[in-house]
């Protein structure tokens, strides 16, 4: 019986994007993390160490002594280049100010990034480093693989700036970052507990089959694992239901949430559903699709919310600053919550 099934790696599916803070620990924040697949090539090579030689000689100039060190595995260099000069990932890489703009009105906002400014001279453009994850297509017999249809690489640790020259032509202006990558234990099993090797991390670059992708993904996203509460109580009005959790869910608005078990009078909770309000730590929403009024009362079941990705429309903070939280700029400091933005002066303001 074969133990694999000999399956290539073909075309890149996906790529992920994580800031890292000063002791290589996974940002969880908004922006922090981005997830695209317009990208042209990850490429890496392993760097060794070359063994150190001894040769001696006797006197009659014959060689007595001969050996050489093995040569190791001191890092890996790497270069990722992107399809278009994607202001959003360019910042979260190579530092710099990430420029963005209101583009609707004052009172209904609609802000996006159009631009990005470089580091300042004299600034660290890698700042803290991210962690890359790069998702292939494992393809066997001609087609892709029926089981784990995915290689994950994962490079944990990683220092990247912008290389190469810039040129406006009539043509595509190229975007690509070269740099180091090395082990780094804190990854662990990944932003969303679906890396199943969190020893291997301590080295420069892994890969593992896998039976998932964060295709057709692009933009800032915060990732979770499983998040699975208890039912304790249930109740509905109308067509809005309500379920209470014996501890905090962690849920947002908009997790696809399977409420499952519910049984008797509160059956008809059960399903797939949509979260449309947490209103507490405890307690979540959501619009059934039956609708009559079920009295509040103790109820007994599950309610799982899928490892799964929450879109970030927007970003917390708007105004621009003198001390930009960034990779890039020397008073970086992850754990304080300052501005990595600049907002345009031309915003509506009334």
């Amino acid at each position: 019986m074969a133990t694999q099934d000999y399956a290539a790696s073909i075309q890149g599916a996906s790529i992920r994007v994580t800031r890292l803070d000063a002791a290589g620990n996974l940002g969880t924040d908004p922006g922090d993390s981005y997830t695209t697949s317009a990208f042209m090539r990850l490429s890496f090579t392993p760097e060794y160490e070359q063994g150190d030689e001894i040769v001696e000689k006797s006197a009659n100039g014959v060689i007595c002594v001969s050996y050489r060190a093995p040569d190791t595995l001191k890092r890996v260099t790497m270069e990722l280049a992107i399809c278009e000069p994607d202001p959003e990932l360019t910042q979260l890489i190579s530092g710099g100010l990430l420029l963005r703009k209101n583009t609707g009105t004052y009172a209904a906002p609609d802000r996006k990034s159009i631009g990005w400014a470089s580091p300042a001279v004299g600034d660290d453009p890698a700042g803290f480093g991210v962690a890359i994850e790069c998702w292939s297509f494992a393809v066997a017999d001609g087609k892709r693989a029926a089981t784990l249809p995915y290689f994950h690489w994962v490079f944990p640790y990683a220092r990247l700036r912008q290389s190469g020259d810039r040129v406006i032509e009539n043509g595509m202006i190229a975007t690509t970052f070269e740099g180091y990558g090395l082990g780094n234990s804190l990854f662990g099993d990944g932003l969303d507990d679906r890396w199943e090797f969190p020893t291997a991390t301590e080295r420069p670059y892994s890969y593992a089959r896998s039976s998932w992708a964060p295709t057709g993904r692009k933009g800032f996203y915060t990732w979770h694992g499983d998040l699975s509460a208890t039912v304790s109580n249930g109740a509905r009005a109308l067509a809005v239901a309500t379920l209470t959790t014996a501890a905090a869910h962690n849920y947002a608005v908009g997790d696809s949430v399977v409420v499952a078990g519910l049984a008797s009078t509160f059956a008809p909770l059960n399903g797939t559903y949509t979260i449309t309000a947490v209103p507490t730590t405890t307690t979540f929403t959501y619009t059934t699709s039956t609708s009559g009024t079920i009295t509040s009362g103790v109820a007994s079941g599950t309610a799982v919310v899928a490892a799964d990705s929450r879109a970030v429309t927007d970003f917390t903070s708007e105004g621009s600053t003198t001390a930009y939280n960034m990779p890039g700029n020397i008073d970086f400091n992850e754990d304080e919550a300052i501005d990595f933005i600049i907002a345009s002066t031309e915003d509506p303001v009334a």
